[in-house]
């Protein structure tokens, strides 16, 4: 029994204790991430945003959130309510679990797997069955129309994401996360992070991102004058937030992928006294809110793409770039890092301690 407790018992007890409180801190920061998006757009609006509930509008998330409990779901007549009801969940459930591997400090991840790059690319490109689960289900033209759209851009931009994250992987040699923010260790601080020598596939990451996420300007799923509310455009109440913080929570996956991949996770950006001090996960908790912010800028002044521009960039403009770049990280890997190394293992012994033993 001594054995049993040890080996199975108490492992499985951390780890749930562990997955809550992962969901409750992570479900208050998105409650004020949808909070700050708000501020930001009002900000540069020049009005002031939520501002009644609590003091300076900081629970007008939790009363958005009583708000939707509340309501009754109306689901319609000819609405599949089994697949109607299924495809919010599965969409919340998703955004939520890939956060099991993603680490906000040294050792602070729930699970430190090999594979978690592939863990989390897996789990993003599994999303999309949400939104195509939800547009075939409410039975409708509208819906059905905007989840195809979803659906083709999710996938297109899939592909320019998965080939910015293969440079990222050439260099690192590694598909564990943690490995991944150690190898931008360096003295150089944030010079030697993936972002200035792989800057081109930075930028085309963000913009991916945002088209990944359905974010401004690429919205198209759910663009106001088009489509009303895309995909869904029948849900309301609990199943429609439950969709709204799907969404929240791959965008703040995203902006913790952005930090790990290229503004090195929790590393200090200038590596001395007394910035080397502040704890890791302040460092990674600003550094995702920075990309946030430019999220939410892009959402405030960039205006929104036809369906056929975003295709377009896509396909025509990432794909080539990003494919191009993988062979260039390739090759300078190839035949500058490697071929060095093998000339220095290559030369006579006798040749390295003559030169550090004096005669």
């Amino acid at each position: 029994m001594a054995a049993f407790w040890t080996s199975y018992l108490w492992p499985l007890l951390v780890i749930v204790f562990e997955s809550l409180l992962m969901l409750v801190v992570l479900l208050i920061v998105i409650a004020y991430v949808l909070l700050a998006d708000r501020k930001i757009w009002a900000a540069v609006q020049i009005r002031r945003g939520p501002n009644v509930v609590g003091p300076w509008g900081l629970l007008q998330s939790f009363a958005d959130l009583l708000k939707f409990v509340m309501k009754e779901p109306v689901i319609p007549a000819g609405a599949n309510k089994g697949i109607f009801l299924l495809a919010p969940l599965v969409t919340c459930v998703l955004a939520l679990a890939t956060w099991a591997v993603i680490p906000v400090n040294v050792g602070w991840a729930i699970a430190n797997i090999n594979v978690g790059i592939l863990y989390v690319f897996a789990i993003s490109s599994l999303m999309v069955y949400g939104t195509i689960m939800a547009g075939w289900a409410s039975n409708s033209k509208y819906p059905f129309l905007s989840a195809l759209r979803s659906a083709a851009q999710m996938v297109s931009y899939e592909v320019s994401i998965g080939f910015v994250i293969i440079t990222v992987l050439l260099c690192v040699g590694s598909l564990n996360l943690t490995a991944i923010v150690e190898a931008q260790n360096t003295r150089w601080g944030m010079f030697g992070w993936y972002w200035l020598p792989l800057f081109p596939m930075f930028i085309i990451f963000f913009i991916s991102a945002l088209a990944e996420t359905n974010r401004p300007p690429f919205d198209l799923a759910e663009a106001e004058s088009e489509l009303v509310a895309g995909f869904m455009v029948e849900y309301g109440s609990s199943p429609y937030m439950m969709f709204m913080l799907g969404e929240y929570v791959a965008i703040a996956t995203m902006c913790a992928m952005c930090t790990i991949l290229f503004m090195g996770g929790w590393l200090s950006p200038i590596p001395f006294w007394p910035f080397t001090v502040v704890p890791g996960v302040i460092w990674f908790t600003l550094k995702a809110f920075f990309v946030f912010f430019m999220f939410a800028l892009v959402k405030a002044f960039v205006p929104r793409y036809r369906y056929d521009q975003l295709m377009r960039i896509g396909w025509k403009v990432f794909l080539p770039i990003s494919l191009a770049m993988v062979a260039i990280v390739a090759a300078v890997l190839q035949y500058v890092v490697y071929d060095t190394a093998v000339r220095s293992d290559s030369k006579p012994a006798g040749a390295v301690v003559e030169r550090v033993v004096p005669k």
